[in-house]
């Protein structure tokens, strides 16, 4: 049986349900960690070696975690390779370098690990938020951004475009994906961000 071979029984026998839940984006999804432990004993029913290595590699003016998913036929030595991708954030909330990059890699590997098992995922960046919700929930909540402030984002917000696109960029910077992550902010950021929309609106409608 060739390795091609083995592999579509592989893909066709792997059942990696969906069994991790974010609480942030409300929707269940599968890890990287679901995905290595139901394949590993098909694997071995195969006689196929898997790997997983990273590479960083500098891509325009960013750096990427290649990560490298590699499928070898013990039988006869042929092997399989399946790449995929992730990009570092520039800053994501409440987590230091390490955590950033560990992040990345994780993605890249699950998304290289689809490839190879032909697992379809729709939402895998979003797990993501998932560690950005841990932190804050094991953290301190202390210095939320009051109801007040975020009242008012959310009013500009809903009638003007520009406050809008003013806000999804300033989120994206704090590693938020959606507006739930305005409840997450710190009143300093949250001021922060206010002022950028009034600096924009209230000029926009005075001139």
């Amino acid at each position: 049986m060739s390795l091609y071979q083995k592999l579509l029984r592989v893909q066709t026998q792997l059942k990696a349900p969906k069994n991790q839940y974010n609480e942030f984006g409300g929707y269940h999804y599968r890890s990287l960690e679901d995905i290595v432990e139901a394949v590993k004993p098909l694997l071995a029913k195969e006689n196929l070696v898997m790997t997983l290595s990273d590479e960083l590699v500098f891509i325009g003016d960013r750096y990427y975690i290649k990560a490298i998913v590699t499928v070898i036929d013990a039988e006869t030595g042929k092997k399989h390779e399946v790449n995929g991708f992730a990009r570092e954030a520039e800053d994501k909330k409440k987590m230091d370098v390490s955590q950033i990059t560990g992040a990345a890699s994780s993605y890249a590997r699950k998304y290289a690990l689809n490839g190879m098992f032909a697992i379809d995922d729709t939402k895998d960046s979003d797990a993501t938020n998932t560690h950005g919700k841990n932190e804050n929930n094991n953290g301190s909540n202390q210095n939320k951004a009051n109801k007040q402030t975020i009242t008012a984002i959310t009013s500009f917000i809903k009638r003007d475009d520009k406050a809008k696109n003013i806000a999804v960029s300033f989120l994206k910077t704090k590693g938020f994906s959606n507006f739930d992550g305005l409840h997450e902010l710190s009143q300093e950021e949250a001021d922060k961000l206010l002022g950028k929309i009034k600096s924009v609106v209230m000029g926009k409608t005075g001139g």
